[in-house]
């Protein structure tokens, strides 16, 4: 009886080392492969039909209150004010959004400037899914970290502006503003707001964000004066 005892321990210890093996086998195949999808997933563009373009690590860091970290399975969009339809959006909604991209550089009040591949979605297929009333001509936007700015609708609608969840091929870093930022094209980067949580469309031109009524000029154009218009 003691021989039978000690062969079938040995045959349960085998069979466990056998086990162990095979679990470790697979996990390690398991990180190789989710290894090998995050390093396709981040490889950055860095040109763009025959066009250079900047580093995702050129842009600088100068938020009111440091980088935002948003859980995209809790983030929505609210898009209100003069509108017939006021809508909340889940990041899985914007995602099915219609998406379209382009090159823009964002140019920064401070002195430095990155150009990047944008990708995200026209703010102008969001106003058509809630229906602006003849009133509005002003867009306010505001952010997770109690930033705000605002532009024309007008200027929105001319230059087919976006709010951008794709930089240079890659899903938006926190620090630039995950899951949204407004790529604010031929604007200050005080303009750019990012970590967007609603957007409120009104009838006051007046508006002034956080840098706005600090000073800083509400129009914001590159080609303009940066303070008091």
């Amino acid at each position: 009886m003691m021989r039978v005892a000690v062969i079938d321990r040995r045959r349960i210890l085998r069979w466990l080392v056998f086990s162990v093996g095979v679990m470790l086998v697979a996990i390690g195949a398991g990180r190789i492969a989710r290894a090998q999808t995050d390093s396709v997933e981040q490889v950055e563009i860095r040109d763009y039909k025959g066009e250079k373009l900047g580093s995702i690590d050129d842009f600088q860091e100068n938020s009111i209150s440091g980088v935002q970290y948003i859980d995209p399975k809790t983030y929505t969009l609210l898009v209100d004010g003069l509108v017939s339809t006021p809508q909340v959006f889940t990041y899985a909604e914007l995602e099915e959004q219609t998406h379209t991209e382009k090159v823009v550089t964002l140019e920064c009040v401070d002195g430095w400037s990155v150009k990047a591949l944008w990708q995200g979605i026209p703010l102008s297929v969001l106003f058509d899914q809630v229906g602006p009333t003849g009133e509005v001509n002003t867009v306010v936007f505001y952010a997770e970290d109690g930033y705000s700015t605002s532009l024309p609708l007008k200027d929105i609608l001319d230059r087919n502006l976006i709010i951008a969840d794709h930089v240079n091929g890659l899903i938006l870093p926190p620090a630039q503003g995950f899951p949204f930022q407004l790529v604010a094209e031929d604007k200050w980067g005080y303009k750019w707001i990012r970590w967007i949580t609603h957007i409120e469309l009104t009838d006051d031109p007046t508006f002034r964000g956080y840098w706005e009524s600090r000073g800083y000029s509400n129009r914001g154009e590159v080609d303009g004066a940066m303070f008091g218009e």
